[in-house]
Formats: C-alpha cells, structure tokens, sequence
C-alpha cells in the first residue's frame, strides 16, 4: 500500500494550530461541530501561511472562519388541528468573495447555529472547488417534517420563506436542499418567493424540471461521490468493477450513490436509517434499488422492511449502547458514508481498517470524526473528504443556476458529463494542492488548501471588507 506523507495531523497540532483554536474557540463556545470543522481546515494550512505571508498581513484566517453574516429569525406556522406551533430559522451567509452565496437548507429538530456554521464554512471550500463561482452558506430550521402532512409542511415553508425572501436573490444568496428539504419543500417554497416577489427566478436549486430545474440535480451528490472514489482508485490502476462498498443512509444521497456503484460494477452491500441498517450479501441491484426509492420517497416507510421484502437480508437495530456502528464492521473494500455528520468515529475507522476498507469517499457531510480521518490519512488509504467528494450536489446546483440565468435546458447527459469533468477538476486540485505542499496523497490538506488560496486570493484582491 502507497505510504502517505502527511502534514501534522490533530494528535499532532503545532503552536500555530493551538494558537489559533483557542482564540476560535474562545470566540465560538459551545459550537463544536462548528470548531471541528474549523480545526480540520486551519491543520492543513499553516504551510500555507508560510510561504505566502500575504495572507497572514492581512488576516485571512481570522476573516475567514467569521461569517458575513448571520440571519436568525422565528417561524410562526398552524398545524392541522389548529395549533399554532414557533420555530427558528436561520440563514448563515458565510463568504460570498467568489460568488453568491450558495448552500443548502436544513429542516431537522437538531439544526442550531454550530452545525449550520459548520455547514457553512465546509460550503465555502467545497464551492471553491468546483470551479464554479459560487461563496458559501447554509440555512434551516428546527422544524421536522418527519409525520407532518403536506399541508402543514407547506404552512411551515410559506412562513419561513415570508422572512427568508428578503435575504435572498439569484445574484446575492441561491438555497438549495439538505437533510428534510426536498422536491417538495422546494417547491412551497419557490411558490411562496414567487408570489411574494412577483418574479420567477433562479433563486432556488433542486426545482422540479418544468419549473426551472436541472436534469441529474438529485442524483448529483451521489452519482459526484462515486466519481470521485473512481477518481482516486484511477490512481492505483484500479476500478469500482467487482468491489463490494458499504453505504450508510437510505434517501437521495444513499440511492443515488448505490444507482451509480451499479452502474461501474460493484456491489453494494448495506443501508440504514435512524432505527438501524440492513445487510444483503446478494448486493442491493437495480430492482431492490427501486424497492427501497419508494419506500424512502413516496411510503416513507423504514430500512427494517427490506429485510422483510428480501429474503437474503437481515436487519440490525440500533443499539446506541454501543460505543461502534456495527454497519462499518462488514468487510468489504470501499465505504460510503452518506446519512449525516460524524456517523463514523475512531473505533469504527479502526474496525473498517481492518475488515478490508482502503477507499471511503464521504456522501454526507463531515461524516467522519477528527479522530476518525487521521486514522484513515494515517494509514494511507484512498480517503475523499467531503468537501471534495461530496462537492457533487452543489456543482449542479452551479449548473442549474447557469441554465436558469440563460433560460436553457441542458441534456442529461451534458449535465452529467459536466459533473464527471467537475468530480475530476476537484480531484486533480487536491492531488496538485497536496503535492505543492508537502502532502502529497493527503486528500483532506489537498482539499483544504486548494479550496482555502481561491478564496484567499479573492479576498485580498477585494480589500479589507
């Protein structure tokens, strides 16, 4: 196995890393997954800060982990029963120094400023690698549209866009989908921006495909994730074709991921939703794969009935007295994590180690603890950090915003093609970051580093604003 050469990983932080956590989080308490992300990204940099002292003149790092702005507003709505219930919205505008801001919105009952700066701040770099011009930001809600019925859902998005609205715009603030917030929610949601503006504009990504949307929209986080770990297999001479792959989550992230492993020859094994995971050694094909989209997406139902639909499966429950997730134990050759934020911590790394992973490539975002990702750099495995490997998503949304600016609709396979060579540009900055600079094979510094000089460069170029 090729021998990483690394820079200083977290059980390693020098005085300037040290340094500089402890004015962020002095400054930041109480958010740490916003802090994780910040430390991730400030580990990789300080070779950086060395050789171009530009961005140490003119603070760049300290600029760069404040937001430019944090929205936080109430949202009002009545339930079926007549029952008026409060929520909290948020919009985080994190960097907008290459292009509006452009990230997705969460609805989820643990959605607070810590998770949605941490989101934020992943946004900005990974936008900043897909080359396209597009600042970073997140926004949500603390509502759960889990049980509401379309009614309520929709009494939910017409308020909190009633606020919303006036922050956002094609050429300012462009929201998309995140966890809770799909094709239905955008749609109340552009229904109620349309009305309260009187234009239809491309001021929201994901939309259905006769009111603005792009073709390979939804499928793109998937389908960008499997491109990426194909990408970096590349480098070993190697291919998906005849690899079995562990996948977590079950909903658009999750199948799409799966649909596109199909598609390159391996066989994915495993799947889960918050009651627990399913195993089936025959691999999940093209028929179970249909099985499980309608049930996540049109029944709503629970991961635990495909094992009662298929035979050669079974099911595990959650058990959260365990200190590991027994999915990641499966021996298998490449991981996708793909259901939520660090899903997947030291011990399960170790376990995945040992059982025969050498290639994750993460889906969802920030999937794997700090502890977690030095045991995979550490090791010198094939390991795509999510801001890279899940760049994706927000890479069509970039395409979609083209297509609605220009009033054109591309192909599916134009838009499909553009995301490979999107998925490969990534790839190769992050190869070209991490040799520059004495990382090289070391996808989470490749990715930091080439997503943070873009952005740095352009913020210096604009002045102290």
């Amino acid at each position: 196995m090729t021998t990483t050469t690394c820079c200083p990983t977290a059980h390693t932080d020098t005085q300037f890393v040290q340094d500089f956590m402890e004015k962020a989080t002095t400054r930041n308490p109480h958010e740490p997954e916003f802090l994780q992300a910040v430390h991730e990204v400030v580990s990789s940099l300080e070779g950086v800060m060395e050789k171009r002292p530009q961005y140490v003149s003119g603070n760049i790092l300290q600029r760069i982990v404040e937001p430019e702005r944090v929205l936080q507003f109430r949202v009002p709505w009545v339930d079926d029963a007549g029952e008026v219930h409060v929520n909290r919205g948020y919009r985080i505008e994190f960097n907008s120094a290459i292009g509006p801001y452009k990230g997705g919105l969460r609805f989820h009952p643990t959605v607070n400023l810590s998770i949605l700066k941490f989101l934020g701040f992943e946004q900005v770099f990974k936008n900043s690698l897909t080359t396209l011009p597009m600042g970073g930001g997140k926004g949500g809600a603390d509502f759960n549209p889990k049980g509401r019925s379309d009614g309520e859902v929709m009494r939910f998005c017409q308020s909190f866009m009633a606020e919303l609205y006036r922050h956002i715009g094609p050429d300012t603030d462009v929201p998309a989908g995140d966890i809770g917030v799909g094709g239905r929610e955008i749609g109340y949601m552009f229904g109620q921006y349309k009305k309260i503006t009187n234009t239809f504009a491309g001021v929201l990504t994901g939309r259905g495909l006769e009111w603005g949307g792009s073709l390979i929209r939804p499928e793109a986080t998937g389908y960008g994730c499997v491109y990426f770990a194909s990408e970096m297999l590349a480098t070993r001479g190697e291919t998906l074709e005849g690899k079995t792959c562990l996948v977590s989550g079950s909903v658009n992230v999750a199948q799409y991921t799966v649909e596109k492993i199909n598609d390159l020859g391996g066989k994915v094994v495993t799947l889960s939703d918050s009651g627990g995971w399913i195993y089936d050694g025959d691999g999940i094909d093209e028929g179970k794969l249909a099985w499980v989209m309608d049930l996540k997406n049109n029944r709503r139902g629970r991961i635990s009935e495909y094992a009662d639909q298929f035979p050669s499966a079974e099911f595990h429950s959650r058990d959260d007295s365990l200190s590991h997730n027994p999915l990641w134990a499966v021996n298998a050759d490449c991981a996708f994590p793909s259901a939520t934020q660090n899903e997947i911590n030291e011990m399960d790394a170790s376990n995945m180690l040992r059982n025969g992973v050498y290639v994750v490539s993460e889906g969802a975002n920030m999937p794997s603890t700090a502890d977690a990702q030095d045991a995979f750099v550490n090791a010198g495995i094939l390991y795509g950090p999510a801001k890279a490997a899940n760049a994706g998503g927000v890479a069509v949304s970039g395409l979609e915003m083209a297509q609605a600016s220009q009033r054109l609709f591309w192909t599916r396979e134009e838009v499909d093609a553009k995301l490979q060579q999107i998925m490969k540009s990534i790839h190769s900055q992050c190869v070209h970051a991490s040799a520059e600079f004495g990382c090289q094979g070391n996808y989470v510094d490749g990715a930091n580093i080439a997503g943070f000089i873009k952005v740095a460069d352009a913020m210096m170029a604009q002045g102290i604003v």
